[in-house]
């Protein structure tokens, strides 16, 4: 996981027309968690949302066969329910609740060690990629993730 980039899944271990696993183990050190908190490092809420959100959107780019990007545009629900430390492995997971007129609402969940930590519903803009070079530089993420052969 490279906090600082926002590339917050380290590889999808399970995808079916409906749902997404995948996992992530939180780095040792990061700029993130100098500040949050100095001392006693934590995954803020909103990164633990992010990763949620990301998990969906992998589902969403899988199903439409890599042709639209998501995009969060809601997030509704969210409960922050454990803390997550450094070296923590997550097992992020994504369902898919709804799907059409252009956007998609998801439900998520990250656990950790057994408990879970955080759990949402969202819901996803599906758009057209603003540029082919983004729509292979997400195709290549995905392939690095074991989305795509």
């Amino acid at each position: 996981m490279k906090l600082e980039y926002f590339s917050m899944l380290d590889r999808i271990v399970a995808r079916d027309a409906e749902s997404l696993v995948a996992e992530a183990t939180l780095p040792d050190e990061s700029p993130i968690f100098e500040g949050h908190f100095p001392g006693f490092p934590l995954l803020p809420g909103v990164l633990m949302i992010e990763c949620m959100a990301q998990a969906g959107g992998w589902l969403m780019l899988a199903r439409q066969e890599f042709a639209r990007m998501p995009l969060l545009a809601k997030v509704g629900q969210a409960k922050l329910r454990g803390m997550l430390l450094p070296g923590a492995l997550l097992s992020v997971s994504a369902k898919l609740v709804h799907d059409g007129s252009g956007y998609a609402v998801m439900s998520g969940r990250i656990d950790s060690g057994g408990q879970m930590a955080a759990e949402a519903e969202y819901t996803l803009r599906i758009l057209p990629f603003p540029n082919d070079s983004l729509a292979a530089m997400v195709r290549g993420r995905g392939t690095e993730l074991g989305l795509l052969a």
